[in-house]
């Protein structure tokens, strides 16, 4: 891969956009980061806005003007920016998803048409794509290897977002541009640093003290840490191979109940009672063979390891929050 090559990232303040960012500025790359909101201050010093290979423009790409975009003349693109609901999704969120998911993302998806020198295009796209019915169920069960070609009906609208965007660039590539290289990177439950993921918010109220409250304890999720999604998007770029449909996940399967027993392992956590089911159980896991095959690679970032960078992040932001004592 030459060097200084031009890439443009959306969603660049994101907790995998930051991670990515300093992937990429670490292998000289010369990065456009647009985001609605600036870089988080506590990235800043990670990121070094004095880079001059970087810069990071505050802008709502669902309606602003995208002429910094194209002036860029990137040679790839990485569409991170999206909005997910924290919880079940709610009718507030409809004109939400519509204009932070699916417009901005058609708009974004459009760009190939006004850059030239555009040759990749990554998309965060996400797992929930797949049809529910593999792997949600009424009862605890052992969890569902999801790859590629497993049925697909979007979970929610979150999903069908994804998918239309998906759809979006396999038509732009069979009928605009078919030298563009697509990834559709189809990402699991992601945690990291600086997220509002339930991990990241079970430690913030552990380290503050405060009890934690469980909901379907057995729900088994595919954890992957944003470093490593970051990595795993970088090495699909680089593969000249990686093309299409390709899952990015951990590769394993870890229960809610998992995580607080790894939690309690690392601080004490004071645990409300189990709250029981609310809703039907998911168990579900990524078949990576396919990353794998195309990157030579597999995320490396265990839950423990994972949990113990979270905690100090959070232990720092806790100490620059505290009032100066007199």
């Amino acid at each position: 891969m030459k060097e200084n090559q031009r890439v443009l990232v959306t969603g660049g303040a994101g907790v995998i956009g930051c991670e990515l960012l300093s992937v990429l500025l670490n292998n000289n790359f010369t990065v456009l980061s647009v985001d609605k909101n600036p870089l988080p201050a506590k990235k800043v010093e990670l990121l070094s806005l004095n880079n001059p290979k970087l810069r990071h423009l505050v802008a709502d790409l669902s309606t602003d003007s995208l002429t910094d975009l194209i002036d860029f003349n990137p040679s790839a693109i990485f569409h991170l920016a999206a909005v997910f609901e924290r919880s079940k999704e709610s009718p507030q969120f409809w004109n939400t998803n519509w204009n932070e998911n699916t417009l901005l993302s058609h708009r974004i998806v459009d760009l190939v048409r006004e850059i030239p020198s555009l040759k990749v295009f990554v998309l965060a796209s996400s797992y929930l794509i797949y049809m529910p019915d593999i792997y949600m169920c009424e009862h605890q069960s052992a969890p569902v290897a999801l790859n590629e070609d497993s049925p697909l009906n979007p979970r929610n609208i979150t999903g069908a977002s994804k998918f239309y965007t998906e759809k979006e660039l396999e038509f732009i590539h069979e009928y605009i541009s078919p030298d563009l290289r697509f990834i559709n990177a189809r990402i699991y439950r992601v945690y990291g640093r600086g997220s509002r993921d339930v991990i990241s918010r079970w430690t913030r109220a552990a380290l503050r003290d405060e009890e934690i409250h469980v909901y379907n304890r057995q729900n088994r999720f595919d954890f992957i840490y944003a470093q490593d999604v970051a990595l795993g998007l970088y090495r699909l770029f680089l593969s000249n191979d990686g093309c299409g449909t390709v899952n990015l996940g951990s590769g394993t399967s870890t229960s809610i109940g998992e995580v607080i027993n790894s939690l309690s392992l690392l601080i004490p956590v004071k645990q409300s009672k189990d709250m029981g089911q609310i809703e039907q159980y998911e168990a579900s896991m990524a078949d990576i063979t396919k990353l794998s095959t195309l990157t030579g690679w597999a995320p490396e970032t265990s839950l423990l390891k994972g949990l113990e960078q979270i905690i100090e992040y959070e232990k720092e932001l806790l100490r620059c929050q505290r009032p100066l004592q007199k």
